[in-house]
């Protein structure tokens, strides 16, 4: 099965690989950002809505289990962190602490990569694993962003803004387009190839 093809103007024929992957990339986030919307100062669990309708669970589950998993990774680095399990805020003896809210999950992050996955060409039997292993990428990319700009702040809590905002943000759009290219330069051709190549016989 393959996604009918967009005609293209045949200078910029060449770069449909990569327009198709900007495109992507923006629909899906703007789509996110303004249709899945959540709060990010709470005592408590956070409340996110999908067009008024709530679908907090997913992500109040995964903002602990992030903040778990950091916690454990933290501390197997003689790390002197705290964690208040509630409410997911890390903090240390001299004052310095950040809480782990909805949108620190890679959730987001996750989404957009399959969706870029999903309207890549090649095969859809590749994609069945391939597009796992980018998602455990994710996960693992963000356990480490997370993990990093909390042990960070213990002693330099005024790069907290540069670290989430700006250098790990666009990393991780980095890395997701890496694997993008990996794919179409492994595989996303062959199996497009290899499609040609049939219909012709």
């Amino acid at each position: 099965m393959q996604l009918p093809k967009i005609k293209l103007p045949e200078k910029l024929e060449p770069f449909r690989g990569v327009i198709i992957f900007a495109v992507v990339l923006m629909l899906s986030n703007f789509f996110w950002k303004y249709n899945v919307l959540g709060d990010e100062d709470t005592l408590a669990d956070s409340v996110v809505t999908f067009w008024g309708n709530d679908i907090s669970s997913p992500f109040n589950w995964m903002a602990h289990h992030v903040s778990d998993v950091c916690y454990l990774i933290l501390h197997s680095l003689d790390s002197s962190v705290s964690l208040d399990h509630v409410r997911n805020v890390f903090h240390y003896s001299n004052g310095n602490r950040v809480q782990i809210v909805w949108a620190c999950t890679g959730m987001k992050q996750a989404y957009i990569c399959f969706c870029i996955m999903a309207f890549s060409r090649g095969s859809w039997k590749k994609k069945l694993w391939y597009v796992p292993f980018t998602l455990l990428i994710v996960y693992l990319v963000n356990i480490f962003r997370i993990s990093f700009i909390v042990a960070t702040i213990e002693n330099h809590p005024a790069w907290f803004e540069l670290l989430h905002l700006y250098i790990f943000k666009y990393a991780f759009y980095g890395i997701i387009f890496l694997m993008w290219v990996f794919w179409e330069e492994k595989m996303g051709q062959k199996s497009t190839q290899s499609v040609s190549e049939n219909s012709e016989n």
